[in-house]
């Protein structure tokens, strides 16, 4: 009976296979059958559009012969340019109205308001030049296009034009790189207006492919890594000859409380990741044996944005921004924002990373994993 159930199981497995890898080959046999569908198609309208300029020159040179007129060519380029202006200005209005619709949230964090404040203004002065460059280019190329009855004039040089089109871009360019190297610089420093650092350090690392999150325990401080360490059992390569680990905490959510400054420690341990989370406009590169942070305050907790957004669905995440490898869809955490009350609730129910296998490797290895006076009396504090 036994045998006979392995032996269905084997032939299920077999077939699932078979069927997966058939899956697999009709749909790269589809996807090269529209590659070719499309190729003929934009090959054959090639050859069309060459047939009937071919036949319009035939026509053109019959007029011609016979005496006539020949075709206006430059007026007709002239509409096509008019037209061409159209139809790009209707699609840049679909865009606007349809893609627009798909932008995030206002940013949930202080920096945020800034950066998308940054964004808006690079936006609004961006369109009115595309607006106005465009309807002035095809807009010329209308107007001023070739006429018998008309002679065409040459400036080689006009000594204003050159110092407006250069002065007035490099003023505004400036004003938008000094107010983003200031923002720049607030979320790079370690210390607030105050002169203090961030309420909350949070490690983050990231490897082939999830992210492993600790939070300090009861003293507040994070212990040092090495990645000399990283073991089966301690990922993080945690060092325990620095007390301040022994109280650390593992979790498997990045939960953060609202109007506290956060400062994320970033680490790879592979390859590159990215640490992005676009509701409070985080994104910064995580390398290998290159640490990097990010500092920033939440202002909405998760609550308070489902009902600013009337979504009740709507959560907080943490993804990895650079395709890593097969399963970098995979990166990705949750993240809550809630209140300091809740914070530190959450806070007391998570494990700490020191498990019982660790402290039988330590022992082992000579180090004594007891917490230090300090920390017992942080502890019983709180």
């Amino acid at each position: 009976m036994a045998s006979s159930t392995l032996l269905m199981a084997q032939a299920a497995s077999s077939n699932a296979t078979a069927t997966s890898g058939g899956d697999l080959s009709a749909q790269t046999a589809g996807m090269w059958t529209t590659v070719a569908y499309y190729t003929v198609l934009i090959v054959l309208a090639g050859v069309i559009i060459g047939i009937v300029g071919k036949i319009l020159k035939v026509y053109d040179l019959t007029l011609q012969i016979q005496g006539k007129k020949g075709t206006d060519w430059n007026k007709i380029m002239g509409i096509c340019f008019v037209v061409f202006l159209v139809l790009g200005l209707v699609g840049v209005y679909y865009s606007f109205s349809v893609q627009g619709s798909m932008i995030l949230p206002a940013a949930s964090s202080v920096h945020g308001a800034t950066l998308d404040t940054m964004f808006w203004t690079t936006f609004g002065i961006t369109v009115i030049v595309f607006f106005a460059t465009q309807i002035l280019l095809f807009g010329f190329a209308y107007r001023y296009r070739h006429q018998d009855n008309r002679k065409a004039s040459y400036v080689p040089h006009n000594n204003t034009i050159e110092k407006i089109w250069t002065i007035a871009p490099a003023i505004v360019l400036t004003i938008l790189v000094v107010f983003g190297f200031l923002t720049w610089r607030q979320i790079t420093n370690t210390v607030d207006a105050k002169g203090e650092p961030a309420s909350l350090q949070v490690d983050l690392t990231g490897h082939q492919f999830a992210w492993e999150i600790r939070y300090p325990g009861h003293d507040g401080k994070l212990g040092l890594k090495d990645y000399k360490l990283v073991s089966g059992t301690n990922v993080l390569g945690v060092n325990y000859k620095d007390r301040n680990s022994f109280d650390d905490l593992h979790a498997d959510t990045l939960v953060i409380p609202k109007g506290k400054s956060v400062r994320l420690n970033i680490i790879a341990q592979d390859v590159i990741h990215s640490v992005y989370m676009p509701n409070f406009r985080v994104q910064i590169n995580a390398v290998p044996g290159l640490p990097t942070y990010f500092k920033f305050t939440p202002t909405k907790t998760t609550d308070e944005m489902r009902r600013d957004l009337d979504d009740q669905t709507f959560d907080y995440h943490l993804y990895c921004n650079k395709i890593c490898g097969g399963s970098h869809y995979n990166m990705q955490k949750l993240v809550r924002v809630v209140t300091q009350e809740e914070y530190q609730t959450w806070l007391a129910h998570q494990k700490p990373y020191l498990t019982d296998q660790l402290k039988k490797e330590l022992k082992f290895a000579g180090i004594n994993p007891q917490p230090s006076q300090e920390q017992v009396r942080l502890a019983l504090n709180n």
